[in-house]
């Protein structure tokens, strides 16, 4: 059981990806209560632009990246309210354009068109401890901005439009849910890559929603679920020697799978037992 403990890459990608799990499995309550699945994964897109960007000016990782996540949130927020159209709409032109800016470039600069296969699919057995410590202090952070603006958040996700009545500032609770979904997405992406981050996001937070009806308890249920499964993730790769992102996502599909049949059986047997007392 602790063979591959031994090995200082596998325990770097073992922190980064419980760190990521739990993080992802945070945000997504949000991104799922607000009915935004799809902003994870076009978002994704749009940040991969930025870091072909950051690779072609020479710039650091996570300094280009986050640059261009931060600004393409907003752009994406800033789009849906003025232009009055749908959030889905903006997402697809802003995340599309950014995503075909960084397939452009690759295509131009083809001797670095490899470096990208793992911001494509993930490279966790690439991170290093300089990489841990960032994906740490990112999480620690959002954790702490959640943590304060937990009710308006909470209000936000559930009717902005009540919300706003009762005297909440939505558009800066959104501006800052962006931010926090696109800090997330930049931590997350060298552990899972473009291709899986909206899996990740979106799979635990349902999980969750399956087992509970409480919020308190589903926020726990997901970060749990998040976290669990990117370690159980990071054993299987090892011994089964395949992708650790895909093996990440692919068990939280089966634990999703579980959860899934067990509120199937929970509502047979209620139904059983309300047929019965009739």
């Amino acid at each position: 059981m602790l063979e591959p403990f031994q090995y200082s890459f596998f325990v770097n990608g073992s922190i980064a990806a419980v760190v990521v799990g739990a993080l992802c499995g945070l945000i997504g309550v949000y991104v799922v209560l607000r009915g935004m699945s799809y902003i994870g994964h076009g978002l994704s897109h749009a940040i991969f632009g930025g870091a072909v960007v950051s690779y072609v000016m020479a710039w650091n990782f996570y300094l280009g990246a986050g640059l261009w996540g931060f600004l393409a949130a907003l752009l994406i927020n800033q789009t849906a309210r003025r232009a009055r159209i749908g959030a889905d709409a903006a997402i697809g032109v802003v995340t599309t354009a950014s995503f075909a800016i960084g397939i452009a470039l690759i295509s131009k600069f083809r001797k670095f068109s490899r470096n990208f296969d793992a911001a494509l699919f993930g490279n966790i057995l690439g991170v290093d401890t300089v990489d841990v410590l960032v994906i740490s202090g990112i999480a620690i952070l959002i954790m702490i901005v959640v943590f304060v603006a937990y009710k308006r958040l909470l209000f936000t996700a559930f009717d902005s439009d009540v919300a706003r009545v009762y005297g909440v500032r939505t558009e800066w609770v959104e501006v800052l849910f962006a931010l926090a979904l696109a800090a997330t997405l930049i931590a997350s992406m060298q552990i899972l890559g473009v291709t899986l981050i909206a899996a990740a996001l979106v799979v635990p937070a349902i999980t969750a929603r399956l087992l509970t009806d409480s919020f308190n308890r589903m926020v726990a249920y997901s970060m749990m679920i998040g976290a669990l499964t990117g370690l159980a993730g990071m054993y299987v790769s090892f011994y089964a020697d395949v992708a650790s992102g895909a093996t990440i996502v692919l068990i939280q599909a089966f634990c999703f799978v579980v959860a899934l049949t067990i509120g199937a059986v929970r509502r047979s047997n209620e139904r059983r037992l309300a047929h019965t007392h009739v």
